[in-house]
């Protein structure tokens, strides 16, 4: 059975469960996930049941599997936007990056699942970007891949939604994209990436 879930919302403090993952999620970006673990079994089930969003954290200490690992202080809420179980014991998910959020506190229940009180980080204005390099690759890169691959609408004037994306396909460090996800200026991420692109020796007109 595949079903779509209506959106849900998620405002000021709040206790959510967290996904250590070794991945980092960006406001509006998607992201298959499989789940066959017990914990998070119960997990997807109550966050349908409730439709509510959970949190993914890049891993900071630990694995994916086994004894739970330390999250990184700074995530992103994940909202179930589909969902299927193709068999028993599996879950088959696309989530979509929601907003920021910082950990206050955790709490590791009795099968392992982290639960969490969180803050959620001011959402990003929507400002045009003050440089051309980083949009300009983006285009480029979405060209390339083909545009089903990003998250629509397209965004080119939202300097926050340009440095999400390039964040996500750029081929740098997880501790790299962690640290864009905590910048809390567009610009600044964008000059930052910008100085990644450089580095890189990309180019606009050249990927």
């Amino acid at each position: 059975m595949s079903k779509q879930i209506p959106t849900s919302t998620h405002e000021g403090n709040a206790r959510i469960y967290i996904f250590p993952l070794n991945t980092v999620l960006f406001p509006g970006g998607a992201l298959p996930l499989k789940i066959f673990e017990q914990r998070y079994i119960d997990m997807t089930k109550r966050c349908i049941s409730e439709e509510r969003p959970f949190g993914v954290c890049l891993i900071k200490e630990g694995r994916e599997t086994g004894t739970p690992a330390v999250p990184q202080d700074v995530g992103c809420l994940a909202r179930i936007v589909q969902w299927d179980m193709p068999h028993l014991g599996v879950f088959h998910l696309q989530v979509e990056g929601v907003r920021r959020f910082r950990i206050v506190a955790t709490e590791v229940e009795k099968n392992g699942l982290i639960s969490a009180t969180t803050e959620c980080l001011a959402q990003e204005s929507e400002v045009a970007p003050d440089e051309t390099l980083c949009s300009n690759v983006l285009k480029a890169i979405i060209e390339k891949v083909g545009a089903e691959h990003f998250p629509s609408p397209h965004r080119f004037d939202d300097a926050a939604w340009i440095g999400y994306r390039l964040s996500e396909v750029l081929p740098i460090s997880l501790e790299a994209k962690q640290q864009l996800l905590r910048m809390t200026d567009p610009q600044a991420r964008l000059s930052e990436l910008g100085t990644i692109l450089s580095a890189q020796g990309m180019r606009s007109d050249r990927h």
